[in-house]
């Protein structure tokens, strides 16, 4: 197996200084997983997030549900956002078509997975179009035992976030998935050179699922997550609507962004 450990630190320039840091508005980089069972609910929780949420997540649940092309067309033409995460792992000729199929439909950002040369095809089918891709590292369910099931007995979780990150950047992603305990250390190791989305949001109180490497809000965007992917806390929550309970969520994201925490 290939030593993580060692690879090389990334090349990279720092980003160039501004007079003034603008103000994120967490509103943006909030994405709800509309991870439901069928396009109809997926109808029904965008609407009840109407005003409030305007980025949404399309996974795999819906990947072959009946109407599923033509509900993320909509969600375009209503200017909302569309994440597609299909986590597309396949041979390079396949990764090309199906990511540069993806870049044609609008939608914003899209997930990859794989080898270097996947990771290169995908960026050369998305071509000169807007879409970010973004990397997986590890899922956030999963933990150190998880990850030595799979073999990778000698390394850590971090240690192979973190190697997927630099090789993401390396091959030209524009982020990686990856969990806010590791979100300051890809920051650090990419020097800010990457977006980081994180799942497994938890808000305080709500419970763990099966999330192993949960984070909240606020630690996550503390850590320097720049999105957060937050599904069933707001599409099932358990003391609000739908609607409070992402208000809720984004309350605390800007407080988190904007410092005001103490």
């Amino acid at each position: 197996m290939e030593n993580l450990i060692s690879v090389s630190e990334v090349s990279v320039s720092p980003p160039p200084a501004t007079s003034m840091k603008s103000r994120i508005d967490a509103q943006d980089r909030l994405i709800v997983a509309l991870d439901l069972e069928d396009v109809d609910s997926a109808k029904a929780m965008v609407r009840d997030l109407e005003g409030i949420v305007n980025f949404f997540k399309v996974g795999i649940s819906l990947q072959i549900a009946p109407g599923v092309g033509d509900f993320i067309s909509r969600l375009i033409g209503d200017g909302k956002r569309v994440f597609l995460d299909y986590k597309y792992y396949d041979i390079e000729e396949t990764m090309m078509k199906a990511v540069a199929r993806a870049a044609s439909s609008g939608v914003s950002f899209l997930t990859i997975h794989g080898s270097r040369s996947l990771i290169r095809a995908a960026v050369k089918g998305r071509g000169t179009s807007d879409l970010k891709l973004f990397n997986v590292t590890i899922l956030t369910s999963m933990d150190t035992a998880d990850v030595h099931e799979l073999g990778y007995t000698n390394h850590t979780v971090e240690e192979i976030v973190i190697y997927r990150a630099k090789m993401a950047l390396e091959e030209g992603c524009d982020g990686v998935i990856a969990s806010g305990a590791e979100a300051r250390k890809i920051k650090e190791v990419t020097q800010n050179k990457l977006l980081v989305a994180t799942p497994g949001i938890r808000p305080e109180g709500y419970g763990t699922d099966d999330q192993k490497r949960r984070t909240t809000p606020r630690e996550a965007v503390t850590e320097g997550a720049d999105y957060l992917v937050i599904g069933r806390p707001i599409t099932a929550p358990t003391d609000a609507t739908p609607k409070k309970a992402a208000q809720r969520i984004i309350d605390e994201m800007q407080r988190a962004f904007d410092g005001k925490f103490h």
